[in-house]
């Protein structure tokens, strides 16, 4: 005797009850939701995510860095699952990043749950986890929680981490009461459902996307350098604008974009910040984020050599001078070959069409794949539309992911991807 997973129709009507009932938490005006991590919109979600747990009989436990576990113990003393996603936002963003991952995660977990024979004991216990501050729009770098949790960045530091504000991390969760004290459950495995971002699901018809790897990525944090000075009385050949700098360096990373075949290559500049902002100060300094992406290294490596002769470029023709600092940054990682095999089963199995993609964009999962095998899913996102408010997918694509990931959390608990 096994874990049962039998899906119902109540089973989709309750899992598109609860997931609507969290879209409304933070919703913007525009049909998205702002829920930025530590938030008084996050600390709802939460609130949201927790009282759910509770009612479908998992123990709550948050770590020091935030993380929500929901914890549902088979086999004590056992390792656990791990599944979930993220319920923190980017500003003005859509309702389906990283939520719908969590919505689906619990509502496999629930289903596990009710389905469990008491006679039975998994080989593993089963955790529904939201990340913290997954989205780094609040407190940088992104991945923050999962970052904790797989040793790559220590809580001390990730609760040192200050806002533009100045307010630190200690200082946001303990305002909305989430400074936690666990320390998170012992992992045996990892999975996680994700809305793609992109577009090839939709332009090929299919339903679940099967993540083999990730793109490689860097991320860096800059200060352009000028000076301070008057709009209308300063020579135009005696200023040193920071602005001017700073549009260089966007047009550059644009440049590098398309000097390789389409699709190669991502760039972009964001987060700009100008002092002192005035109407009639040439500005002294510009603070921005710019990042590189792409599924050759060496690629990558090409590009960050052309970006740093073109910084000198800039630094030579506006005069001023430009600081970069790394601020976050992962390899070309495949998933486990086994996962990804496993996924397409559980797909097939439920009649649902499914393909092999890359993941462009970070996840919580690729930190967890560095420390256990992990299963990444994709489903559709409409025009390929995401950290945008016009986000979406169909109800019955997230309905065909949540019935997935569980017949794949299903087999992991009973230790399907072990050696």
């Amino acid at each position: 005797m096994t874990l049962k997973h039998t899906t119902t129709g109540s089973d989709a009507d309750l899992f598109l009850r609860d997931f609507r009932s969290l879209s409304a938490i933070g919703e913007t005006p525009g049909g998205g939701v702002d829920r930025q991590a530590a938030t008084v919109a996050d600390a709802q979600s939460r609130a949201w995510f927790t009282s759910l747990l509770n009612q479908y009989g998992f123990t709550v436990e948050v770590d020091a860095i935030g993380n929500i576990f929901g914890l549902l113990e088979w086999n004590p003393g056992a390792p656990y699952v791990l599944v979930g996603s993220h319920l923190d936002s980017q500003p003005l963003a859509g309702k389906f990043d990283g939520a719908y991952g969590v919505a689906a995660a619990l509502h496999a977990g629930r289903r596990l749950a009710e389905g469990h024979d008491p006679g039975h004991r998994p080989k593993y216990n089963l955790a529904i986890v939201d990340w913290f501050n997954e989205e780094g729009s609040r407190f940088a770098p992104s991945m923050m929680g999962s970052s904790v949790f797989t040793g790559k960045m220590t809580a001390v530091d990730a609760l040192s981490t200050r806002d533009a504000a100045g307010v630190t991390v200690a200082d946001a969760l303990g305002a909305i009461g989430h400074s936690g004290s666990g320390t998170g459950p012992v992992p045996a495995a990892c999975a996680e459902i994700h809305i793609e971002q992109g577009r090839s699901l939709e332009d090929s018809g299919t339903t679940i996307g099967l993540v083999h790897s990730c793109w490689a990525a860097e991320k860096f944090t800059v200060t352009v350098h000028g000076e301070q000075a008057h709009t209308g009385s300063t020579v135009i050949a005696d200023r040193r604008d920071a602005l001017l700098g700073a549009s260089r360096l966007v047009v550059l990373l644009r440049q590098l974009a398309d000097h390789y075949p389409a699709g190669a290559l991502h760039t972009s500049v964001g987060q700009l910040t100008v002092l002192p902002n005035s109407p009639v100060v040439v500005p002294r300094r510009v603070d921005l984020t710019m990042d590189l992406r792409s599924a050759d290294e060496d690629i990558l490596a090409e590009a960050k050599q052309l970006l740093d002769d073109g910084i000198k470029l800039i630094e030579d023709e506006a005069d001023v001078r430009v600081e970069v600092r790394g601020a976050h940054a992962w390899g070309v990682r495949p998933y486990p070959a086994a996962g990804v095999d496993l996924a397409r089963e559980c797909a097939d199995s439920l009649g649902l069409t499914s393909r092999p993609v890359y993941t462009l964009a970070g996840h919580d999962s690729i930190n967890m794949n560095d420390v256990v095998p992990t299963v990444m899913l994709f489903v559709p996102s409409q025009d390929g539309i995401s950290h945008n408010e016009g986000e979406f997918t169909e109800d019955g694509d997230l309905c065909s992911g949540v019935d997935v990931l569980t017949e794949v959390v299903r087999r992991l608990c009973e230790g399907a991807l072990d050696d």
